[in-house]
Protein backbone atom coordinates (compact mmCIF):
# COMPACT_ATOMS: atom_id res chain seq x y z
CA UNK A 1 0.00 0.00 0.00
CA UNK A 2 2.38 2.82 1.05
CA UNK A 3 4.62 1.95 -2.27
CA UNK A 4 1.41 2.57 -4.15
CA UNK A 5 0.74 5.79 -2.50
CA UNK A 6 3.95 7.18 -3.38
CA UNK A 7 3.97 6.27 -7.08
CA UNK A 8 0.44 7.65 -8.12
CA UNK A 9 0.69 10.96 -10.36
CA UNK A 10 -0.97 13.52 -11.04
CA UNK A 11 -4.92 13.37 -11.98
CA UNK A 12 -4.44 9.88 -10.26
CA UNK A 13 -6.49 8.60 -6.99
CA UNK A 14 -6.23 5.13 -5.59
CA UNK A 15 -8.93 3.15 -4.24
CA UNK A 16 -9.60 0.52 -2.44
CA UNK A 17 -12.35 -1.97 -3.05
CA UNK A 18 -12.95 -4.45 0.50
CA UNK A 19 -14.89 -7.42 -0.30
CA UNK A 20 -16.38 -7.45 3.41
CA UNK A 21 -13.56 -8.60 4.89
CA UNK A 22 -13.94 -9.49 8.85
CA UNK A 23 -10.18 -8.13 10.02
CA UNK A 24 -9.32 -5.12 10.64
CA UNK A 25 -7.75 -3.60 7.52
CA UNK A 26 -11.05 -0.79 6.98
CA UNK A 27 -9.70 0.58 10.09
CA UNK A 28 -6.20 -0.08 9.59
CA UNK A 29 -6.55 2.58 6.58
CA UNK A 30 -8.63 4.99 7.50
CA UNK A 31 -6.03 5.55 10.65
CA UNK A 32 -2.48 5.54 8.61
CA UNK A 33 -3.93 6.44 4.75
CA UNK A 34 -7.21 8.53 5.83
CA UNK A 35 -7.31 10.29 1.76
CA UNK A 36 -7.72 6.73 0.79
CA UNK A 37 -11.25 6.41 -0.89
CA UNK A 38 -12.67 2.93 0.05
CA UNK A 39 -15.72 1.35 -1.34
CA UNK A 40 -16.94 -1.44 0.91
CA UNK A 41 -19.24 -4.02 -0.45
CA UNK A 42 -21.75 -5.49 1.56
CA UNK A 43 -20.52 -9.49 0.57
CA UNK A 44 -17.76 -10.75 -0.94
CA UNK A 45 -18.11 -11.16 -4.69
CA UNK A 46 -15.59 -12.67 -5.51
CA UNK A 47 -12.43 -10.92 -7.46
CA UNK A 48 -14.44 -10.19 -10.71
CA UNK A 49 -17.66 -9.12 -9.04
CA UNK A 50 -15.71 -6.93 -6.67
CA UNK A 51 -14.19 -5.33 -9.23
CA UNK A 52 -17.44 -4.61 -11.22
CA UNK A 53 -19.09 -3.48 -7.87
CA UNK A 54 -16.10 -0.90 -7.30
CA UNK A 55 -15.54 0.19 -10.69
CA UNK A 56 -19.57 1.04 -11.39
CA UNK A 57 -18.56 3.32 -8.76
CA UNK A 58 -15.76 5.29 -10.03
CA UNK A 59 -15.47 7.90 -12.75
CA UNK A 60 -12.23 7.42 -14.81
CA UNK A 61 -10.54 7.60 -18.07
CA UNK A 62 -8.69 4.50 -17.13
CA UNK A 63 -9.08 1.82 -14.47
CA UNK A 64 -5.97 -0.13 -12.89
CA UNK A 65 -6.72 -3.33 -11.34
CA UNK A 66 -4.36 -3.38 -8.78
CA UNK A 67 -3.76 -6.78 -6.96
CA UNK A 68 -3.23 -6.04 -2.97
CA UNK A 69 -0.39 -8.18 -3.27
CA UNK A 70 2.02 -6.46 -5.77
CA UNK A 71 4.23 -3.58 -4.77
CA UNK A 72 5.40 -1.16 -7.33
CA UNK A 73 8.04 1.92 -7.32
CA UNK A 74 7.85 5.08 -8.55
CA UNK A 75 7.51 5.75 -12.25
CA UNK A 76 5.88 2.48 -13.01
CA UNK A 77 2.47 3.83 -13.97
CA UNK A 78 4.04 6.55 -16.52
CA UNK A 79 4.64 4.33 -19.21
CA UNK A 80 1.69 2.61 -19.52
CA UNK A 81 -0.25 5.67 -19.83
CA UNK A 82 1.83 7.14 -22.12
CA UNK A 83 1.30 3.84 -24.34
CA UNK A 84 -2.52 3.80 -24.12
CA UNK A 85 -2.20 7.78 -24.42
CA UNK A 86 -0.56 7.03 -27.54
CA UNK A 87 -2.37 4.02 -28.97
CA UNK A 88 -6.17 4.24 -29.12
CA UNK A 89 -6.86 1.38 -30.40
CA UNK A 90 -5.64 -0.45 -27.36
CA UNK A 91 -7.60 -1.19 -24.86
CA UNK A 92 -5.82 -2.67 -22.62
CA UNK A 93 -2.04 -3.63 -21.24
CA UNK A 94 0.16 -4.60 -18.64
CA UNK A 95 3.38 -4.19 -17.49
CA UNK A 96 6.04 -6.56 -16.83
CA UNK A 97 5.44 -8.85 -13.44
CA UNK A 98 8.19 -9.83 -10.93
CA UNK A 99 8.52 -12.38 -8.56
CA UNK A 100 8.48 -10.11 -5.20
CA UNK A 101 11.00 -11.38 -2.83
CA UNK A 102 12.93 -13.06 -5.88
CA UNK A 103 13.64 -9.82 -8.25
CA UNK A 104 15.29 -11.37 -11.25
CA UNK A 105 12.31 -13.85 -11.52
CA UNK A 106 9.26 -13.48 -13.68
CA UNK A 107 6.04 -14.19 -11.90
CA UNK A 108 3.74 -16.45 -12.33
CA UNK A 109 0.79 -14.74 -12.79
CA UNK A 110 2.06 -12.48 -15.65
CA UNK A 111 5.29 -12.33 -16.36
CA UNK A 112 5.91 -10.43 -19.62
CA UNK A 113 2.18 -10.89 -21.03
CA UNK A 114 0.01 -14.11 -21.60
CA UNK A 115 -1.61 -16.25 -24.12
CA UNK A 116 -3.28 -19.35 -24.70
CA UNK A 117 -2.24 -22.54 -26.98
CA UNK A 118 -5.15 -23.61 -29.23
CA UNK A 119 -6.39 -25.74 -26.69
CA UNK A 120 -7.06 -23.15 -24.04
CA UNK A 121 -3.73 -23.54 -21.99
CA UNK A 122 -2.99 -20.32 -20.68
CA UNK A 123 0.97 -19.47 -20.41
CA UNK A 124 3.19 -16.21 -20.80
CA UNK A 125 6.35 -14.64 -22.13
CA UNK A 126 8.66 -15.85 -18.64
CA UNK A 127 6.29 -18.31 -17.60
CA UNK A 128 5.24 -22.24 -18.86
CA UNK A 129 3.58 -24.20 -16.86
CA UNK A 130 5.26 -24.27 -13.21
CA UNK A 131 8.52 -22.74 -14.82
CA UNK A 132 9.40 -19.48 -14.13
CA UNK A 133 11.94 -17.56 -16.39
CA UNK A 134 15.19 -15.59 -15.31
CA UNK A 135 14.20 -11.73 -16.59
CA UNK A 136 17.59 -11.21 -18.37
CA UNK A 137 16.03 -8.76 -20.98
CA UNK A 138 14.67 -11.03 -23.42
CA UNK A 139 10.96 -10.01 -23.55
CA UNK A 140 11.35 -6.11 -23.07
CA UNK A 141 9.85 -5.13 -26.00
CA UNK A 142 6.35 -4.31 -26.29
CA UNK A 143 3.71 -7.25 -28.16
CA UNK A 144 0.15 -7.88 -28.56
CA UNK A 145 -0.90 -10.16 -26.38
CA UNK A 146 -3.99 -12.22 -25.62
CA UNK A 147 -4.35 -11.06 -22.11
CA UNK A 148 -3.68 -9.02 -19.60
CA UNK A 149 -2.75 -10.08 -16.27
CA UNK A 150 -5.28 -9.20 -13.60
CA UNK A 151 -2.61 -8.74 -10.76
CA UNK A 152 -2.42 -5.75 -12.58
CA UNK A 153 -4.50 -5.01 -15.60
CA UNK A 154 -4.62 -1.25 -17.06
CA UNK A 155 -7.79 -0.77 -18.96
CA UNK A 156 -9.97 1.92 -20.44
CA UNK A 157 -12.72 2.33 -18.62
CA UNK A 158 -15.26 2.70 -21.76
CA UNK A 159 -13.66 -0.96 -23.23
CA UNK A 160 -14.22 -2.36 -19.29
CA UNK A 161 -17.98 -0.96 -19.96
CA UNK A 162 -18.59 -1.77 -23.39
CA UNK A 163 -17.51 -5.52 -22.80
CA UNK A 164 -19.48 -5.78 -20.13
CA UNK A 165 -16.47 -6.28 -17.17
CA UNK A 166 -15.01 -9.15 -15.16
CA UNK A 167 -17.57 -12.22 -15.27
CA UNK A 168 -18.61 -12.21 -11.91
CA UNK A 169 -19.45 -15.84 -12.18
CA UNK A 170 -16.12 -17.09 -12.51
CA UNK A 171 -15.56 -15.66 -9.12
CA UNK A 172 -11.74 -16.18 -9.46
CA UNK A 173 -9.29 -17.21 -12.01
CA UNK A 174 -9.41 -16.62 -15.62
CA UNK A 175 -11.80 -14.10 -15.73
CA UNK A 176 -9.39 -11.59 -17.06
CA UNK A 177 -8.63 -14.09 -19.40
CA UNK A 178 -12.24 -13.79 -20.76
CA UNK A 179 -12.03 -9.82 -20.48
CA UNK A 180 -9.30 -9.74 -22.88
CA UNK A 181 -10.57 -11.92 -25.53
CA UNK A 182 -13.65 -10.82 -25.59
CA UNK A 183 -11.99 -7.20 -26.30
CA UNK A 184 -10.12 -8.88 -28.84
CA UNK A 185 -13.10 -10.40 -30.49
CA UNK A 186 -14.52 -6.75 -30.41
CA UNK A 187 -12.18 -5.72 -32.31
CA UNK A 188 -9.91 -4.06 -29.52
CA UNK A 189 -6.03 -4.93 -29.02
CA UNK A 190 -3.93 -6.30 -25.60
CA UNK A 191 -0.37 -5.40 -25.40
CA UNK A 192 2.29 -5.67 -22.57
CA UNK A 193 4.42 -2.42 -21.73
CA UNK A 194 7.84 -4.25 -20.07
CA UNK A 195 9.25 -0.46 -19.56
CA UNK A 196 7.29 -1.00 -16.77
CA UNK A 197 7.81 -2.94 -13.79
CA UNK A 198 5.80 -4.50 -10.51
CA UNK A 199 6.37 -6.98 -8.36
CA UNK A 200 3.65 -9.80 -7.01
CA UNK A 201 3.88 -12.25 -4.28
CA UNK A 202 0.83 -14.24 -5.94
CA UNK A 203 -1.26 -16.98 -4.66
CA UNK A 204 -2.80 -14.32 -2.20
CA UNK A 205 -6.84 -15.97 -2.58
CA UNK A 206 -5.94 -19.71 -2.82
CA UNK A 207 -3.07 -21.77 -2.32
CA UNK A 208 -1.83 -23.75 -5.76
CA UNK A 209 -2.42 -26.73 -3.78
CA UNK A 210 -6.00 -25.78 -2.96
CA UNK A 211 -8.72 -28.15 -4.67
CA UNK A 212 -10.97 -25.05 -4.68
CA UNK A 213 -8.43 -23.87 -7.00
CA UNK A 214 -8.19 -26.78 -9.60
CA UNK A 215 -11.85 -26.43 -9.34
CA UNK A 216 -11.99 -22.89 -10.54
CA UNK A 217 -9.43 -23.04 -13.15
CA UNK A 218 -10.96 -26.27 -15.07
CA UNK A 219 -14.33 -25.07 -14.81
CA UNK A 220 -13.38 -21.53 -15.90
CA UNK A 221 -11.10 -22.87 -18.70
CA UNK A 222 -14.16 -24.23 -19.89
CA UNK A 223 -16.53 -21.51 -19.85
CA UNK A 224 -13.38 -19.35 -21.45
CA UNK A 225 -13.79 -21.60 -24.11
CA UNK A 226 -17.49 -21.68 -24.98
CA UNK A 227 -17.91 -18.22 -24.58
CA UNK A 228 -15.14 -17.32 -26.74
CA UNK A 229 -13.81 -19.98 -29.64
CA UNK A 230 -15.15 -19.79 -32.93
CA UNK A 231 -18.62 -21.87 -32.94
CA UNK A 232 -17.08 -23.88 -36.02
CA UNK A 233 -13.95 -25.46 -34.01
CA UNK A 234 -15.60 -25.17 -30.65
CA UNK A 235 -17.59 -28.87 -30.67
CA UNK A 236 -13.81 -30.54 -31.40
CA UNK A 237 -12.28 -28.30 -29.09
CA UNK A 238 -14.73 -29.32 -26.03
CA UNK A 239 -14.16 -32.94 -26.92
CA UNK A 240 -10.68 -32.87 -27.21
CA UNK A 241 -10.29 -30.92 -24.17
CA UNK A 242 -12.44 -33.45 -22.44
CA UNK A 243 -10.09 -36.52 -23.22
CA UNK A 244 -7.22 -33.93 -22.07
CA UNK A 245 -8.84 -33.53 -18.70
CA UNK A 246 -9.25 -37.17 -18.39
CA UNK A 247 -5.85 -37.72 -18.39
CA UNK A 248 -5.08 -34.66 -15.96
CA UNK A 249 -7.92 -36.70 -13.37
CA UNK A 250 -5.83 -39.73 -13.87
CA UNK A 251 -2.79 -37.99 -13.38
CA UNK A 252 -4.20 -36.51 -10.01
CA UNK A 253 -5.32 -39.70 -8.71
CA UNK A 254 -2.10 -41.46 -9.65
CA UNK A 255 -0.66 -38.90 -6.92
CA UNK A 256 -2.52 -39.85 -4.45
CA UNK A 257 -4.48 -35.70 -4.71
CA UNK A 258 -8.18 -36.99 -4.83
CA UNK A 259 -9.47 -33.77 -3.88
CA UNK A 260 -8.37 -32.05 -7.27
CA UNK A 261 -9.40 -35.56 -8.82
CA UNK A 262 -12.78 -34.46 -8.11
CA UNK A 263 -12.40 -31.09 -8.46
CA UNK A 264 -11.99 -31.69 -12.42
CA UNK A 265 -15.44 -34.40 -12.42
CA UNK A 266 -17.45 -31.43 -10.01
CA UNK A 267 -16.16 -28.44 -12.89
CA UNK A 268 -17.02 -30.87 -15.71
CA UNK A 269 -20.44 -31.72 -14.29
CA UNK A 270 -21.56 -27.67 -13.42
CA UNK A 271 -20.35 -26.97 -16.95
CA UNK A 272 -22.61 -29.27 -18.49
CA UNK A 273 -25.37 -27.89 -15.99
CA UNK A 274 -24.58 -23.96 -16.72
CA UNK A 275 -22.85 -23.49 -20.16
CA UNK A 276 -26.00 -22.61 -22.01
CA UNK A 277 -26.75 -19.54 -19.89
CA UNK A 278 -23.67 -17.98 -21.52
CA UNK A 279 -24.00 -15.84 -24.45
CA UNK A 280 -20.93 -16.85 -27.20
CA UNK A 281 -19.04 -13.73 -27.94
CA UNK A 282 -16.57 -15.58 -30.69
CA UNK A 283 -15.53 -14.07 -33.55
CA UNK A 284 -15.41 -16.61 -36.60
CA UNK A 285 -11.71 -16.92 -35.94
CA UNK A 286 -9.30 -17.42 -33.67
CA UNK A 287 -7.27 -14.16 -32.48
CA UNK A 288 -3.47 -13.66 -33.49
CA UNK A 289 -2.34 -13.97 -30.45
CA UNK A 290 -3.60 -17.37 -29.71
CA UNK A 291 -0.61 -19.78 -29.84
CA UNK A 292 -1.88 -21.97 -32.89
CA UNK A 293 0.21 -25.48 -31.67
CA UNK A 294 0.03 -27.48 -28.32
CA UNK A 295 1.50 -26.21 -25.15
CA UNK A 296 1.62 -29.12 -23.70
CA UNK A 297 3.65 -30.97 -26.45
CA UNK A 298 6.11 -28.12 -26.85
CA UNK A 299 6.57 -28.20 -23.00
CA UNK A 300 6.26 -31.53 -22.30
CA UNK A 301 7.27 -33.75 -25.31
CA UNK A 302 9.74 -31.41 -27.11
CA UNK A 303 10.74 -30.39 -24.21
CA UNK A 304 10.11 -25.97 -24.98
CA UNK A 305 10.13 -25.20 -21.58
CA UNK A 306 10.87 -20.97 -22.71
CA UNK A 307 8.74 -18.65 -24.29
CA UNK A 308 11.69 -18.13 -26.77
CA UNK A 309 11.74 -21.63 -27.61
CA UNK A 310 8.51 -21.81 -29.47
CA UNK A 311 8.03 -21.58 -32.83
Amino acid sequence: MPSVVASLIEDSKLIVADNASTDDSIDFLKNQFPEIRIIQLVENFGFAGGYNQALSQVDAEYFVLLNSDVEVKAGWLEPLVDFMDANPNYAACQPKIHWLGHESSFEYAGASGGFIDINGYPFCRGRIFSTLELDSGQYDDVVDVLWATGACLFIRSNDYKNAGGLDASFFAHMEEIDLCWRLWNMNRKVAVVPSSVVFHVGGGSLPRSSARKTYLNFRNNLLLLYKNYPQKDLRKILRRRYWLDVVALMLFLFQGHLPDAKAVIKAHADFKKSRKKYTCNASSELPKTVFEKSILYEYYIKRNKHYSTLK
